[in-house]
């Protein structure tokens, strides 16, 4: 990394508006960054669930003043990787995207390869790869929607640190990093992985520099990086949820002080 300090929005102003049970929750600080990095006009995610990383993104374009809509992919009705769920779930990210992000989001509740014709060539900004986690079903979906993404846009992979179960996300990483030049990978959490499609005109920011420099150094503390700022962000936020409430050692009126006194 250079020697400037690198101190990007989710240190400065970040607070989720939306916090469930994720392994995603290791990715949330770099999410918002890329994003309000690269403001994307199209953002897509395949595999919602309950919403974490999705809302995050949404997050952070209504914050940021983007121009866009984000599409979140799903049946909502589980794998064998999630197991089985009932509608409550999609209930909640229905009711969570209608509070808080009318207007920008749209939630297509049908199979991956349904969606794919509501979606044309080199438009997408954003790709996020969250489906079944098998080695098969990942290789399907990059390769049946990465022509959908623009020359310069941004492919994520959750979970390519994962190496349990039949989860195979981070052996088809693995053949990826091989063969594209602009590739990153997060090692903390479950993993996470950042491939740039080549070509166009890709948004250069100071964000992307780090991801993309080839540099092992910088690679190595940008992967330091955001995972102290994981670290960081549930500390502050653990904090936050267990401190006292004021009243509780100032009540109003002076009474504390009398009762000090008494």
């Amino acid at each position: 990394m250079s020697s400037k300090i690198y101190f990007p929005p989710s240190l400065q102003r970040y607070e989720p508006r939306r916090m469930v049970f994720s392994t995603w929750v290791d990715h949330l600080p770099f999410a918002y960054d890329l994003v309000t990095a690269i403001r994307p006009g199209l953002v897509v995610e395949l595999g919602v669930y309950n919403g974490l990383s999705f809302f995050t993104f949404c997050q952070a374009m209504v914050e940021n003043d983007i121009d866009g809509v984000a599409y979140a992919i799903d049946c909502w009705e589980g794998d064998e990787h999630t197991d089985a769920y009932d509608d409550s779930v999609y209930q909640d990210v229905q009711q969570h995207a209608r509070e808080h992000y009318r207007g920008i989001t749209y939630l297509l509740r049908m199979y991956f390869n349904e969606a794919l014709r509501h979606f044309e060539d080199n438009s997408i900004d954003l790709l996020h790869i969250d489906g079944l986690h098998t080695y098969e079903a990942v290789k399907e979906d990059f390769s049946n929607w990465y022509p959908k993404v623009r020359p310069g846009g941004i492919v994520l992979f959750h979970d390519v640190m994962a190496k349990l179960k039949d989860f195979g996300a981070w052996k088809f990483f693995e053949e990826l990093e091989a063969s594209h030049g602009e590739i990153f990978k997060f090692n903390h959490g479950f993993g996470l992985g950042v491939l740039r499609k080549p070509g166009g005109a890709p948004v250069q920011t100071e964000l992307t520099e780090l991801l993309f420099s080839g540099e092992p150094e910088t690679e190595k503390r940008l992967r330091q990086f955001y995972s102290h700022a994981a670290h960081f962000l549930e500390a502050r936020r653990q904090a936050k949820r267990f401190k006292p409430k004021d009243s509780a050692y100032a009540p109003k009126g002076g009474q504390g002080k009398q009762a000090e006194e008494n």
